[in-house]
């Protein structure tokens, strides 16, 4: 009779080969297979508007260098071109048109990350690999946000040097005799700031994470990519419209002219008492203004409508952000994006740890 024998393996090594996690590079791996065709088409989006930029961006440049070198400046020539430079492209010159990136990177690709996994329960399947939920959770947030947020810090650098132009500081700015002008806009010019500096990057970074955050929480794909979207709106419209504004203390000046660069956030007509001037009192008081206060049309002159009622005793006060702030501003509002973002991950976290069955 023979007597099979096999080598007896230690219970302690098959208990340590049974709880050894999973590396985070495998982990890497796996969520790039799973997720190289929305990377992929970040990619494609992100290559397209920098070429777009980049060649609309030379032609802008170019005549931006034409027209500011062009002299004497109230010639017409000069004027044909400060209307060619002004005139071109102006889909692009607001930036409004790159604002929705952001948001679609959250809703399209962070949202249905956890969401599809969730609402198809194939999380089971994954957390029996080796890699418990929480790491598993991490290292798909932690490697698509890192991914996506360093491709828009890069798209944010073409988005800055296409701009440029529009931003000339005010001795650079050219005025011609029949009121055109070119360069002198502000950097906190609405839908430019967001575009600059770390503020796109933060931006996605931020939609990117409510759309992961939304993604737990509703666990299903259709919803959370609605409700990221709604959420980013909202959170981008008060930033613009309320919160931005009151990063650091406006100045507050009387004087008539201010940088073109400046970004005005209020101006108000006062009377001699400091009282604010109503509307109809500043029009009682114009009625009786000479003729030469006005130009083609009866259009006002501000300079010499701002004079005359300043020698009627009103005055008007321009509460304003000097473009010195936008650096500030760029960090201020980078920093609590990050904050945000970083709480929405963590709450993602939590969320898969107790709620996901």
């Amino acid at each position: 009779m023979t007597t099979l024998s096999t080598l007896a393996v230690p219970t302690s090594s098959l208990e340590d080969a049974s709880l050894r996690p999973m590396p985070w590079r495998r982990m890497a791996w796996v969520t790039w297979r799973q997720h190289r065709n929305a990377l992929g088409g970040v990619a494609v989006v992100f290559v397209a508007m920098a070429v777009v930029l980049w060649v609309a961006g030379l032609q802008l440049h170019h005549a931006y260098a034409a027209a500011i070198a062009c002299h004497p400046a109230s010639s017409f020539a000069c004027g044909e071109l400060v209307n060619h430079f002004n005139g071109r492209y102006g889909f692009l010159s607001s930036g409004f048109i790159f604002q929705i990136v952001p948001a679609l990177v959250g809703a399209f690709v962070a949202a249905p990350v956890l969401a599809r996994e969730l609402e198809s329960g194939t999380f089971r399947f994954a957390w029996t690999q080796g890699f418990g939920r929480r790491r598993w959770t991490i290292a798909k947030l932690v490697t698509l946000g890192v991914v996506v947020t360093t491709a828009a810090g890069a798209m944010s650098v073409v988005f800055s040097w296409y701009y440029q132009p529009y931003f000339a500081s005010g001795h650079q700015a050219l005025y011609v005799s029949n009121g055109l002008a070119i360069g002198g806009s502000s950097p906190f010019a609405p839908g430019l700031f967001d575009l600059q500096g770390v503020a796109f990057a933060a931006w996605t970074l931020a939609a990117f994470a409510i759309g992961a955050g939304a993604g737990v929480l509703i666990r299903r794909v259709v919803p959370a990519i609605v409700a990221t979207l709604v959420a980013y709106a909202g959170l981008a419209f008060a930033t613009g419209g309320f919160l931005r504004a009151h990063y650091l203390a406006p100045l507050v000046t009387s004087k008539l002219t201010i940088p073109d660069s400046a970004w005005v956030i209020s101006q108000q007509w006062f009377t001699k008492r400091g009282r604010p001037a109503s509307p109809a009192a500043l029009n009682q008081v114009l009625q009786a203004a000479p003729g030469q206060l006005f130009g083609k049309g009866g259009v006002p002159k501000s300079v010499t409508v701002w004079r005359y009622l300043a020698s009627h005793g009103f005055s008007q006060v321009t509460t304003y952000q000097p473009a010195s702030r936008f650096w500030p501003f760029q960090w201020i509002e980078g920093g609590w994006l990050l904050a945000l973002s970083g709480l929405c991950i963590a709450v993602a976290v939590w969320l898969v740890r107790r709620r996901a069955t």
